[in-house]
């Protein structure tokens, strides 16, 4: 049953990702070709944010499908990391377009130019309405799956960037001040730099196989000492994450001579899933010296 509630869950977050890539890829080219008819920079630089993120959510969709082929021999894990990998790469990406961003807007700062205020307007209202929607889509999936949970924060960025875009064009047919077009472009790449860290902070930390954020392998080697009476001391702890949701262990374990080694491997795994989310681990039991200490050097005879 879980399983098959894994699957729906797997299955539903793909159709998510495809219609929120559509969604965002369609406002990405009316926005690219408002923000050129109307001469708005802050278009241009969502249309920029939108075109990345639509690249996102394609990859996002993408690992969603990888994901669920089966391990082999050469992958025995399965293609989970693909998903991890996809959300590294998009928040590599935004980086160089707040960059480039960046650099365009200080141009403008320099030399002003013309803007079609009432086209920026409705181009970037339409924006904001399809972005509400893509947030709808995806809100749902976001819970322990770090690969919808980026694409969620690229939306909800886009989602500000049609905000700044909208401000930038009223005030434009308020005033005339062109300068907020690209004032508003640079707080959009802050948007960006913003999701861009979040991102790749947190997928970087599973890819360099860190131990989860909220897991102390202190605080679980004691407690196993103290809640599985045969157990005498645990060393070698090792923890990380195939993907944000799926934790793996391995640990040694000295145990009581007369306890059975299955018996108190299987309590082991049972406390790691039970309390620490851990789906899978590898447990060696000891009963003496450990086999992966260092061999006693052998004494030089005279």
């Amino acid at each position: 049953m879980g399983h098959d509630h894994d699957h729906g869950t797997v299955n539903l977050n793909e159709r998510r990702l495809l219609w929120a890539c559509l969604l965002t890829a369609g406002t990405m080219v009316a926005e690219a070709i408002g923000g050129i008819v109307s001469g708005s920079l802050a278009l241009l630089a969502d249309a920029g944010h939108m075109l990345t993120d639509s690249a996102a959510l394609a990859l996002a969709w993408l690992a969603v499908r990888f994901a669920k082929r089966p391990a082999d021999w050469k992958r025995t894990y399965g293609f989970d990391r693909f998903e991890v990998l996809a959300a590294f790469t998009n928040g590599l990406a935004l980086f160089f377009i707040a960059i480039a961003i960046s650099y365009e807007a200080i141009v403008r700062l320099l030399e002003p130019v013309a803007v079609l205020g009432g086209t920026m307007l409705v181009v970037a209202g339409a924006g904001l309405a399809v972005n509400v929607i893509t947030l709808m889509i995806l809100r749902q999936g976001g819970r322990g799956n770090l690969n919808v949970r980026a694409a969620l924060l690229h939306v909800i960025s886009d989602l500000l960037g049609s905000v700044a875009a909208i401000v930038a064009a009223l005030v434009i047919l308020w005033t005339g001040w062109t300068p907020i077009d690209p004032l508003l472009s640079i707080l959009i790449t802050l948007l960006i730099l913003r999701s861009a860290w979040l991102i790749a902070k947190d997928a970087a930390h599973i890819l360099l196989e860190g131990a989860p954020s909220d897991l102390d392998i202190r605080q679980v080697q004691r407690d196993l000492e103290t809640a599985i009476p045969d157990v005498l001391s645990v060393h070698h702890v090792h923890a990380w994450s195939l993907t944000e949701d799926r934790r793996l262990m391995t640990l040694h374990a000295r145990v009581s001579e007369a306890a059975p080694p299955e018996k108190v491997a299987a309590a082991i795994k049972a406390r790691l899933k039970q309390c620490y989310g851990v789906v899978h681990a590898t447990v060696e039991i000891e009963h003496r010296d450990c086999a992966d200490a260092p061999a006693p050097k052998a004494t030089e005879k005279a």
